[in-house]
């Protein structure tokens, strides 16, 4: 036995490796993305024999775990709440067919959010497929989540959900790591048609056969010998007052009350599990306190099943914010109150925001999220935007949705639609004959996640918009993983290579042109020749590839050429590198009423000297 720090979601992944997992299969995305690197770490340093890939997207992630979960095998697939968005359809006939193996789904929250679309609650998806889900409050709790989930998976044979928050998965806590063993299963997979491609009469027993699964799991849950569910009530007491809480909520109530000396005065029942519902113990509970107050995240599972909405308080009622992450410095706001609501002393401690008052007297400069300096998506912006000032431009989810700085991005709804928008506005458009230029922006990543169903779609219907592929060679926003594009797997092993060149030709897009963002001269002309060709006759869809590589990614290949700058008294401060070039490096200096470069940050691509009007930045030979 050993001791070891380990991240929320390195936490997890020892909890997969420990559990026999044999497969694991993920698609990147904050706060998940950490979950699959950590599970290779682990295989290698043991030797085991546990297959893992990045997926191209979270569904392919789902349906390659599913399949090993069918074959008897212990399996795993790993992403954040919008990522089972993508997968949902193979979730919810996933819990009607059921598996023979163990099959953990790991959908990692983002109350806040902090880098998400949403703040939804994955909750609310395992009770729409009807399936269990377990709710950690520590990274220890989700390990140990791991090993009872699967085996609760085996046990009844149905998938089970992970639902970490993004303070499970980003916390660091201490954990004794013991030895790591191959499983030793073999795939054997039986055929039984009925089941495994059953028609709807068939899903309909599968259905009934669900809900008796659910019902046994619900009674298993308000047990007292399961270890995630459970109260300190007082046997015969009467209480004013009972919390109930989940997750991340459930820790930092518990903190608060050991500090306030109110732990066993207050009770708690915590909440591990809260679906299927473990009706039997939290009746036990509410009928014991006159008032209940439900501290979840994000949403309201919990409140909506509670049986006595008179007496329950939480977001329905207006004593818990609707939105927005439940930190401790909330909770405690919401506490406060309730107790004092409910005939009770409030806290102690008096919160004068001492410490918000501390940081706000820094006078600290608010920054907007930017772009790297160097990077190249931001020339592409700059290029694009230039091209054609007035054209709708739609674009994606990936680290160069910050082109909104630089006015190249109007739209961004989810993973792969800025190819179904830009053909949506041109059908919209074009049905009241008018012509208006659209320009869709996708990373290389998006685009093999989500990109080539709306490709096709657009081609097949004559939709006539430019596509630029912001290809920097690697899925930059979630942590530099590879693309198929690179042809390296999960693993470092060497993959098949696909290039991004022969899935658009065969998509159907004649015009296909590869340029460097950097040569801004290069790249204006290949825009130029796209938009004409959506505008002619026989036109149609351009794609346009500009590939370069990620400055993180690629330290010493992204700029071969430092080019050092600086600026002359020729610059009359007209801010165009500043507020459309929108490059960090750059910021105006009040004494020298002029631009000046923040060498500290300057990554020396040197394309601020091709932006600037009046040459007033030059290279600095000195």
């Amino acid at each position: 036995m050993s001791r070891e720090i380990v991240l929320g979601n390195g936490a997890i992944a020892l909890g997969l490796v420990e559990a026999g997992c044999e497969v694991v299969t993920s698609y990147p995305g904050t706060p998940s993305s950490e979950i699959l690197p950590e599970v290779i770490r682990r295989v290698k340093s043991a030797s085991l024999n546990t297959y893992v890939e990045w997926s191209t997207n979270e569904k392919v992630a789902l349906d390659n775990a599913f399949a090993a979960a069918i074959s008897g095998k212990r399996a795993a697939c790993c992403m954040k709440q919008v990522g089972l968005n993508v997968a949902a359809d193979s979730l919810m006939s996933a819990a009607y067919l059921g598996t023979v193996g163990g099959l953990m789904i790991i959908s990692a929250d983002d109350p806040g959010p902090h880098s998400s679309q949403t703040e939804q609650d994955t909750r609310f998806m395992a009770r729409l497929a009807k399936v269990p889900v377990l709710d950690p409050s520590t990274p220890q709790e989700a390990r140990e989540m791991v090993a009872w989930g699967m085996d609760l998976s085996e046990e009844f044979h149905v998938p089970v959900v992970l639902r970490p928050a993004i303070r499970v998965c980003h916390a660091r806590q201490d954990v004794e790591v013991g030895e790591h063993r191959d499983r030793g299963g073999k795939a054997a997979f039986e055929k039984e048609p009925s089941r495994w491609a059953a028609t709807p009469k068939f899903r309909l027993k599968l259905h009934g056969e669900l809900n008796e699964k659910l019902a046994r799991i619900g009674e298993r849950f308000s047990s007292e010998a399961f270890p995630f569910n459970g109260h300190d009530l007082e046997p015969g007491r009467r209480y004013s007052l009972g919390i109930i809480a989940g997750g991340v909520p459930w820790a930092v109530v518990r903190d608060l009350l050991r500090e306030e000396e109110l732990a066993g005065k207050i009770p708690v029942l915590k909440l591990g599990a809260a679906w299927p519902f473990p009706a039997g113990l939290v009746e036990a509970f509410t009928s014991a306190c006159d008032r209940v107050l439900v501290l979840e995240e994000t949403d309201t599972l919990i409140e909506y099943q509670l049986g006595e909405r008179g007496k329950v308080w939480g977001r329905l009622s207006g004593h818990v914010p609707m939105q927005g992450e439940l930190v401790p410095e909330v909770i405690y706001g919401v506490l406060d109150a309730a107790l004092k609501e409910s005939g009770q002393e409030g806290f102690s401690a008096v919160e004068t925001g001492e410490a918000a008052a501390l940081v706000a007297g820094l006078e600290l400069p608010m920054r907007r999220p930017t772009l790297c300096p160097g990077c190249p998506h931001r020339a592409s912006f700059y290029a694009i935007r230039k091209s054609k000032p007035k054209a709708i431009f739609t674009s994606d989810i990936g680290c160069y949705t910050l082109g909104l700085n630089l006015g190249g991005v109007d739209t961004c709804l989810d993973m792969g639609a800025a190819i179904t928008m830009a053909s949506g506005f041109y059908h919209a458009y074009a049905q009241d004959d008018v012509h208006q230029p659209v320009i869709a922006t996708m990373g290389d990543s998006t685009f093999y996640h989500s990109g080539t169903a709306g490709l096709l779609n657009s081609v097949y219907n004559d939709a006539r918009f430019v596509l630029v592929i912001l290809d920097n060679l690697t899925t930059a926003m979630t942590g530099m993983q590879p693309t198929p594009g690179l042809g390296i797997r999960a693993d470092g092993s060497e993959g098949k290579q696909i290039p991004l060149e022969r899935v658009i030709a065969g998509c159907g897009v004649d015009f296909i042109e590869t340029v460097d963002p950097y040569d801004l001269k290069a790249m204006g002309s290949v825009l130029k020749r796209a938009l004409a060709y959506t505008e002619e006759p026989e036109g149609g869809i351009a794609v346009v590839i500009a590939r370069h590589p990620c400055v993180i990614a690629y330290r010493g290949e992204a700029i071969p050429e430092r080019i050092p700058v600086k600026v002359t008294e020729e610059c009359d401060a007209c801010g165009l590198c500043i507020q459309r070039f929108e490059c960090p490096a750059l910021y105006h200096d009040e004494a020298l009423e002029r631009t000046e470069v923040n060498r500290q940050i300057c990554a020396q691509c040197g394309l601020c000297i091709d932006v600037c009007p009046r040459g007033a930045i030059v290279r600095d030979e000195g």
